[in-house]
């Protein structure tokens, strides 16, 4: 869909935020369906966490951003839509914590894909935090980065690098590259 844009990147480099001030713009957003299922895991003391089944809560992941994207297509109308995170990214959680990538997971990545150029946001170790959802190192940001990095190159995107600034600027840097 040439209307919809990830915003993608390891955690902690300020996606959320960035995604937060489109929505404010008016800009239709989609939000990151991970920190979500952590939510609802918790509440309900399911399995699907990523410190309890890694495999789990990957497979909720891919089930929630194809929910979210297929109600996108329905409900966008052709407007732009800015993604915090796409269904490439559970492929690269999967591969970051060894879990097998079924054929049908990657025939899933080329059945619904989004705009070529891809806003890639890097690690930025000064505004970096953990909490309750977000518990990676800081080396696992940095690697999560790398290997986002990596698969949305693999599946033919263009990877645009959104520089370190203001989450104004940062917006209005998109903005002049869509």
């Amino acid at each position: 869909m040439n209307n919809f844009h990830v915003i993608t990147g390891g955690p902690g480099s300020g996606k959320t935020s960035l995604i937060n001030e489109l929505n404010n713009n008016g800009f239709l957003t989609v939000p990151e369906e991970g920190r979500r299922i952590i939510k609802e895991q918790i509440e309900f003391s399911g399995e699907g966490l990523p410190w309890k089944n890694k495999a789990a809560f990957a497979t909720l992941m891919l089930d929630a951003s194809l929910e979210s994207y297929h109600k996108m297509i329905h409900e966008a109308a052709g407007s732009l839509v800015f993604f915090d995170r796409g269904i490439p990214d559970t492929i690269g959680y999967m591969e970051l914590e060894n879990i097998p990538v079924f054929p049908e997971t990657e025939q899933i990545i080329l059945a619904n894909p989004y705009h070529t150029n891809v806003f890639m946001l890097p690690p930025w170790k000064s505004i970096y935090e953990t909490d309750n959802e977000r518990k990676q190192s800081w080396q696992e940001a940095v690697n999560t980065y790398e290997i986002m990095r990596d698969i949305y190159s693999r599946y033919g995107y263009n990877i645009i690098n959104v520089p370190f600034d203001t989450i104004i600027n940062r917006k209005d840097f998109i903005l002049n590259n869509l």
